[in-house]
């Protein structure tokens, strides 16, 4: 089935090899697409990624088969810096994928970091606030140092990929950021963890003009119901209802979503509901986030039938 609108994914992750640490425990790629992950094996990436490499070559694949037009690529802490790949990425792809750098946010020179950064290409800082609370130490997204990356980020026209940590704990930083600066775009992961516990205070957030909300991972967090994830869809109509759908991004958090489901699956239990109206699917799928992050020159791909069908 294809749609009559072009789509873009707002939350997607890249890389070539992960081998780090959060929180003094490992994260290592293994074999068939699985990792040792704090402490537990757990399937990163789907089974027949046998090499551990999530490349963009395999995703571009999935997006052309899903009829994406384009993706936007955050990191995490928890797949280590990837900075060299995405450089790469961006050059070789710059029509396809708009990529985020990180700093280390648990470092003095941030803003340094993010003036470097900006000169080779990036468009986005990706700043994963849930895991900068660590057992011996907590770092404020409002902290001094974190300020001065933000006012280096808005006057180079950078946006800001957030993730926070459940419910309003970090709204309350996030907010002091969003008010000092009202012209950096920033864009909260995650759909504000719609399963947990005063979500929709992130999702308020978002009643400022420089702020949207994506949906990385809600099939993840909708795991136990499954498609059609009626309960994501819920989760959609209730934000929207808060903010405005215009105020809202889809995004798949590729790869690790798809060891459950298909790529295409993550975003077409959107396109098959019938209680959204075909005017939100599309600001929702795509045009939001056209607009938020300035994409042009969107590929137009053809819908390929399934020998199965």
């Amino acid at each position: 089935m294809s749609c009559e609108f072009k789509i873009i994914d707002a939350h997607s992750h890249l890389w070539l090899r992960q081998d780090t640490e959060w929180n003094g425990m490992a994260i290592k790629q293994m074999e068939n697409g699985r990792s040792m992950f704090l402490g537990e094996e757990v399937q990163m990436l789907p089974p027949f990624m046998i090499d551990g490499r999530n490349s963009a070559e395999v995703f571009l694949s999935n997006m052309n088969y899903a009829q994406v037009s384009a993706a936007v690529v955050v990191q995490e802490l928890i797949d280590g810096n990837q900075n060299n790949y995405l450089e790469q990425v961006r050059a070789t792809y710059p029509t396809r994928f708009q990529v985020c750098g990180m700093v280390n946010c648990f470092g003095n020179d941030m803003a340094e970091e993010v003036k470097k950064l900006a000169d080779r290409g990036f468009q986005g800082i990706a700043v994963p606030g849930h895991r900068l609370i660590l057992n011996h130490q907590r770092v404020l997204l409002n902290s001094p140092e974190m300020m001065k990356m933000y006012r280096v980020m808005t006057e180079r026209g950078l946006f800001l990929s957030v993730t926070l940590a459940d419910g309003d704990l970090q709204t309350g930083e996030l907010r002091e950021v969003i008010e000092t600066y009202p012209e950096l775009r920033i864009a909260i992961g995650h759909f504000g963890m719609p399963t947990r516990e005063k979500w929709t205070e992130q999702v308020k957030l978002a009643r400022y003009k420089n702020v949207m909300v994506e949906s990385g991972g809600i099939t993840w967090l909708y795991n136990s119901e499954f498609y059609p994830f009626l309960g994501a869809i819920r989760a959609i109509r209730e934000a929207a209802d808060l903010v405005g759908m215009d105020k809202l991004m889809w995004g798949s958090d590729y790869p690790r979503t798809i060891t459950a489901i298909t790529y295409r699956m993550s975003y077409d239990f959107v396109v098959k509901n019938q209680e959204l109206s075909e005017e939100d699917k599309k600001l929702f799928l795509g045009e939001n986030a056209r607009r938020f992050y300035g994409f042009e020159e969107l590929i137009e791909l053809p819908y390929i039938k399934n020998m199965s069908e």
